[in-house]
């Protein structure tokens, strides 16, 4: 069994290099929880401001949002924007090296967890609610989420839920459907195999997405969170069934193992030659990430929206969260301007528009009328969002993607290694899963 290394956290880890390029006022309502605004809100400098405004993504949702930021210096040209951009992989290390050492930009796309694992006494990010932005077109549930220390600390943009798409193409090659219940699962990969040979199969699936597979197992037998009030709401042995269930899928050829996929020489599945070729038949993504995986296959394959795979238990595990969010940080000397670009990004046409689905569908109300006026709010990203939020009976706690436990480092990928080239070790890592959440959760309390 491969032996357990010590987990450290990344959080000052050095930064990546990313792109820096210069791309080239709403009504406040706040939040019910948010609190009220104590201070008039910054004024907007009369000479010329220069911001930093820092995102991650693919290169679509890169040049959708310095279309929008174009956008805004041609409205508000005495303010320059200074574009900083990049992949995901290293980006949650940089951004904790910049808030820890006060660098950071005025304006960052943050994920919701942040809020938690940087700013739990409020210090890293400012008071939405402080700040000239409209924020009453966003659902008072979800914005609610983003106070923390009483502060309302970010704007959600974006919603996101787990779903299950297939290449309908490779199926039909295997003369089967693609799968709806857990029989139907199990039954493909012993099909792929006998059919289409080896190295084909049904799921492939990285570390984290078979955490993510695990908790859709386990929460859609058990019908209950994995993580309540701060504390694991599962006991070790429910731990070790959810391992045991990934490692069955192996077994019976629904998944490859991690050694297999780990060598197909990628560490994504959009960037997996199997994937692109078909040899590689479904996966379980966020929606607002199905479109790269649908880019990235060849000509003539069909890439389908499936269904939620049903016979686990009695409740369908439909996992949402908010996907990402919009924070000014407290060290920010632009305040005011930093709020009316971010007004701008969330409500204004010409901001909204060019960016459209590229972060997810919108939660903001106004800013889903716009795009539907604009015709610009249908397709797969748009559909499987509708059918997630149908079913979104969990969402995630704070701390589960904190960076000791998500990133590549953390014990989620230590566990799935741990597992995936021993089944025997299960026992040992359900424990050790158990245990690093209960710390992370102590550790880090909300």
């Amino acid at each position: 069994m491969k032996m357990v290394k010590k987990v450290v956290s990344a959080a000052l880890a050095a930064s990546m290099v990313t792109s820096l390029a210069a791309c080239g006022g709403g009504t406040q309502a706040p939040a019910a929880d948010a609190g009220s605004k104590e201070t008039a809100a910054p004024e907007l400098s009369d000479g010329d401001v220069t911001l930093r405004f820092s995102w991650w993504g693919g290169d679509s949702r890169h040049e959708a949002t310095q279309k929008a930021v174009e956008a805004f210096m041609a409205k508000y040209p005495n303010i320059k924007v200074e574009c900083e951009y990049g992949a995901w992989d290293g980006w949650t290390e940089k951004c904790a090296t910049q808030l820890n050492g006060g660098t950071a930009p005025d304006l960052m796309q943050v994920n919701w967890n942040w809020l938690y694992q940087f700013s739990a006494d409020g210090s890293a990010f400012a008071d939405i609610n402080a700040l000239d932005i409209d924020v009453s077109g966003i659902p008072e549930n979800i914005l609610n989420q983003c106070v923390v220390a009483d502060k309302l600390q970010a704007v959600p943009i974006s919603a996101t839920g787990k779903c299950f798409y297939w290449n309908k193409t490779t199926f039909e090659k295997a003369g089967l459907e693609t799968p709806k219940t857990i029989d139907d699962l199990m039954n493909a990969g012993t099909v792929f195999k006998e059919t289409l040979g080896d190295d084909y199969y049904p799921l492939a699936m990285y570390q984290y997405e078979r955490m993510l597979l695990m908790l859709y197992y386990l929460e859609s037998k058990y019908g209950k969170e994995w993580v309540v009030d701060g504390t694991l709401n599962y006991t070790v042995d429910e731990v070790k069934e959810g391992l045991d269930w990934i490692c069955s899928l192996e077994d019976a050829h629904v998944l490859p193992k991690l050694e297999t996929l780990l060598g197909d020489g990628a560490t994504v599945l959009e960037k997996n030659s199997k994937w692109s070729n078909g040899t590689y038949a479904g996966f379980y993504e966020w929606d607002s990430a199905c479109m790269k995986f649908k880019d990235s296959l060849e000509e003539g394959q069909e890439f389908v929206l499936g269904d939620f795979i049903s016979g686990i238990g009695d409740t369908v595990a439909g996992l949402t969260k908010i996907s990402m969010c919009y924070a000014i940080t407290e060290n920010s000397e632009h305040k005011a301007e930093a709020a009316l670009l971010l007004d701008f990004l969330m409500n204004d046409p010409e901001g909204v528009v060019p960016v459209a689905q590229e972060r997810g569908i919108v939660v903001n109300e106004k800013a889903k009328q716009i795009l539907i006026d604009n015709d610009l709010l249908s397709g797969l990203i748009f559909e499987s969002n509708e059918a997630v939020m149908k079913v979104a009976n969990f969402s995630f706690d704070p701390n589960f993607e904190n960076s000791e436990l998500k990133d590549s480092t953390g014990v989620y990928y230590e566990v799935f290694e741990n597992i995936s080239a021993d089944h025997d070790s299960t026992a040992d890592m359900a424990q050790y899963l158990a245990d690093e959440i209960e710390r992370i959760q102590m550790e880090n309390p909300y």
